[in-house]
């Protein structure tokens, strides 16, 4: 994984000390809220329903165990002893004390980390593909290329007042396992007929108010002028976005009433205008970057061979396990979702556990999910088992991965001040419901995300069921939404009619997934049935 070198050191810890001063002069009144609020934004500060909430950034997900140790650090000694990862691979911490924020990101600052970016109309942290660097599919290790991404978009003087916030992620596989196209920009690295790699471009997706696909701006750009590019597209619409209607200030908006191909044709103007002006960094720059990803040391010819003679741990390892391009190992993912726990939580014993079980078992290297879980990408077989059984003693062994039981929550209205409705409860009772009916291994795959509001942070529109929260004359009411998808064939969930209450959104979901098990097909998800069959029988079973 990346390491500071002094540049980063020194630029980190100089962002501490400023704002250590900024906190101090904001707790003597020298400081209104208002003048205090942009600067503690900049450093990831919320102010939330009941306390500041910090959100520290984890690029591109990845993440040494002295750098976990340090998060459950902080949980234990400033927060009420757990984190919640979030996702944007990132983690928050929701009981913050101002006073402790200054001393909290110089904690961070020890072991490589801060919290720059991870709020404001700027570049957020950028993302990618869990399995990066595991995975048998991939074209290369799409993470040199994020944290290339990363530097250049770090305090970028141009693009720290964005219209609004602005989100990147990079892959480099046919299978999307990052919701790329549901980003600002979106970038799979790709080879050309040529061999050579470089990057496809897909602009203006996101969710929130309005979801919109990224469409693909352009389908090859040479890897020497990956910078360039993203320049180029990121100063279009710092131009053109509009600033006078937040709910109208994204990329995809932008891109939508300019038409992709307008949009691409200015993009494609001041990339020409950029090349001349050599803004690209040197190509030693990215192979400096690429020698801190390299493979790990694998043990030559590790044993292929796994017992799976318990039954629960086969369970884990079918559901929760993923091929890896080095025989002998296997990707192990941890499920943050506890039948009746909370989506993304884990306690600071947990993150210490999960650090130790990283450095033992998985070369000091450990992954956030978008879907709030915890990856250890670099397994040998022969440890899975007893590592699934330290996972297991510490209620980290659940075999739910992509089930319904697994589900993408935001804080909702328990924490955000922008929520209208709870997300929490609505999870722990229908992973609940299902967990006790027995039906969760019988539908499959199924993929279940929960928003409070219609910011979307829970990623409902991309759920093969999405639930949002509104607010209905005072009253928490929940809209079912069926036939989103993240992935390859990304689509967009559309909403099945009236809403429901809490317990009646359960009893709902429960509604569409027996609708799904009387009409599929062998061998097909839920997402496959649904786009079969089409809406109808779904709001016939669900409305009369």
């Amino acid at each position: 994984m990346y390491r500071y070198d002094q540049y980063d050191q020194d630029m980190v810890d100089a962002r501490v000390a400023e704002f250590r001063d900024q906190t101090q002069r904001r707790i003597e009144g020298k400081l209104t809220e208002d003048q205090f609020k942009p600067l503690r934004l900049q450093n990831g500060l919320y102010l939330q329903l009941h306390a500041y909430m910090l959100r520290v950034a984890v690029p591109y997900g990845t993440l040494s165990s002295a750098q976990m140790h340090m998060l459950a650090d902080i949980a234990d000694k400033y927060d009420r002893g757990y984190g919640h990862f979030t996702t944007r691979q990132n983690i928050q911490y929701n009981w913050i004390k101002l006073e402790d924020a200054p001393q909290i990101l110089a904690d961070l600052a020890t072991v490589e980390m801060h919290a720059i970016q991870t709020s404001g109309n700027c570049i957020r942290n950028i993302s990618s593909d869990q399995f990066a660097g595991a995975a048998a599919d991939e074209i290369v290790d799409p993470r040199p290329y994020a944290e290339l991404l990363r530097q250049w978009s770090s305090f970028h003087p141009e693009f720290l007042a964005l219209p609004r916030k602005f989100k990147i992620c990079v892959i480099a596989s046919e299978t999307d396992r990052a919701a790329m196209k549901l980003h600002d920009i979106g970038i799979r690295i790709v080879r050309n007929d040529q061999g050579e790699l470089g990057a496809a471009f897909y602009v203006g997706g996101g969710m929130g108010r309005t979801p919109m696909i990224a469409p693909l701006l352009r389908e090859f750009v040479p890897l020497d002028q990956l910078i360039t590019y993203s320049e180029a597209c990121l100063r279009v619409y710092n131009r053109y976005g509009r600033r006078d209607n937040k709910y109208k200030a994204r990329i995809k908006i932008l891109v939508h009433e300019l038409g992709k191909d307008e949009y691409a044709r200015q993009v494609e103007e001041e990339f020409a205008h950029l090349q001349t002006l050599g803004i690209e960094p040197p190509i030693a720059e990215l192979e400096r970057i690429k020698t801190y990803f390299t493979d790990p040391a694998f043990q030559a010819g590790a044993s292929d061979d796994l017992d799976l003679s318990d039954p629960d741990f086969a369970l884990w390892v079918e559901r929760n396990c993923l091929a890896h391009k080095q025989s002998g190992y296997i990707v192990a993912n941890i499920s943050l979702k506890p039948v009746g726990g909370i989506p993304g939580d884990a306690s600071a014993a947990q993150i210490h556990l999960m650090a130790d079980l990283a450095k033992e078992y998985s070369f000091d290297e450990l992954r956030v999910t978008h879907a709030q879980n915890i990856v250890l990408p670099h397994v040998r077989k022969a440890d899975l088992y007893t590592l699934w059984q330290k996972l297991d003693e510490a209620g980290l062994g659940a075999a739910n991965l992509d089930t319904i039981e697994d589900i993408i929550a935001c804080p909702g209205l328990d924490y955000c001040s922008l929520a209208n409705a709870r997300s929490i409860p609505v999870a722990q009772k229908i992973a609940t419901r299902f967990a006790e009916t027995g039906k969760s291994g019988t539908l499959g795959e199924l993929k279940l995300k929960i928003s409070g509001c219609i910011n979307a942070c829970g990623h409902h529109h991309a759920g093969h069921i999405g639930i949002l929260g509104v607010d209905r004359k005072g009253v928490e009411n929940y809209q079912l939404l069926l036939g989103g998808c993240e992935g390859d064939d990304t689509s967009l969930g559309q909403i099945t009619g009236p809403g429901f209450d809490e317990d009646g959104i359960v009893g709902a979901v429960e509604t569409a997934t027996d609708v799904y098990l009387a009409n599929r097909k062998d061998g097909e998800r839920f997402l496959d049935t649904y786009r079969r069959i089409g809406m109808a029988p779904f709001k016939e079973a669900l409305y009369g």
